[in-house]
């Protein structure tokens, strides 16, 4: 089974706006017409070759709420990486997750269900989801 990623949504306010990123290609991550964004990192993740097939999930005020599948992993100029995901967002049962600079890996066993069409996941509002980090709790 494929190891997973985790990655925050920066400036997203909301599980639509990730929504939108993704359709419209406004904004990160980029897109081209074959369907694939790219997120581009500073670092390569060492484990890369078993996270392709897997997903990553996006965290949003501190809970992961929708995920990409890894597509693949490409260099660029300068020595950084793109992460190649699919540009077809699945949202996710919103399972609690610190927020974290960069990416993080994810294990199989830990990665949410996958929402079915037209259910709506719970999603903590964002004053709870942060009180609860700050103590540790989520």
């Amino acid at each position: 089974m494929p190891l997973h990623m985790t990655k925050v949504a920066y400036g997203a306010q909301s599980l639509a706006e990730i929504h939108e990123w993704f359709e419209s290609g406004h904004r990160s991550p980029r897109l081209n017409p074959e369907g694939v964004a790219r997120l581009t990192t500073r670092n390569c993740p060492r484990r890369h070759a078993e996270m392709i097939g897997g997903s990553l999930y996006w965290i949003l005020k501190h809970q992961l709420v929708a995920r990409s599948e890894i597509l693949g992993f490409e260099e660029t100029e300068g020595g950084r990486t793109n992460i190649l995901v699919s540009t077809r967002l699945i949202d996710v049962v919103p399972k609690p997750r610190r927020a974290h600079q960069g990416w993080r890996y994810l294990e199989p066993a830990d990665a949410p269900a996958d929402l079915g069409d037209g259910e709506a996941g719970d999603v903590l509002p964002a004053e709870i989801a942060g009180e609860l980090a700050k103590l540790g709790l989520v």
